[in-house]
């Protein structure tokens, strides 16, 4: 029975070797293309006979079969690009604050034009955060009435001339 620790003097510099050219010289690939070869070795010691081929061609192929899996699953994942420190979506697309001042103006504005139900009604959803049916508890009206309020409202902000050309 031939021990792993003879096998890695034996046939880990050409185990090496072949998985840097297996890589495109890339050594750290290189390194675990060798790691995970001789894992599967240690599994399959049984295996690795002379008298069942030659445990150099076995080692070799497996390093191989390996590193081919290891592209195929690197291609497949879409290339990881590292962001730039700080968000910069955010800070693209975040209003100023003398924009938040402009924008709040123009909602109070727009809500005042509403009836004081749908003008409530829109608060709970939109500015509370709650569900049709929180928001119908907590104005202690239907559920339906909640969801209709909401639609009349929405369109009724819709039709408003100041926020068409916004």
């Amino acid at each position: 029975m031939v021990t792993i620790e003879g096998l890695i003097q034996a046939h880990g510099p050409a185990l090496l070797a072949h998985a840097v050219r297996l890589t495109g010289g890339d050594r750290h690939a290189a390194e675990d293309v060798a790691q995970e070869t001789w894992l599967r070795a240690w599994r399959h010691a049984d295996r690795l006979t002379e008298d069942r081929g030659s445990v150099r061609a076995w080692l070799l192929r497996v390093a191989h079969n390996i590193a081919v899996d290891q592209h195929r699953a690197r291609r497949a994942r879409p290339t990881e690009v590292p962001l730039p420190d700080g968000d910069l979506t955010r800070a693209a697309t975040a209003p100023s604050p003398s924009e938040e001042v402009e924008n709040r103006i123009m909602v109070d504005a727009a809500l005042d034009t509403l009836s004081p139900p749908h003008r409530t009604t829109l608060v709970e959803v939109f500015y509370a955060d709650r569900t049709a049916a929180a928001a119908a508890t907590t104005l202690g009206v239907p559920t339906g009435t909640v969801k209709s309020r909401v639609h009349n409202a929405l369109r009724t902000l819709r039709d408003l001339p100041a926020l068409q050309a916004a």
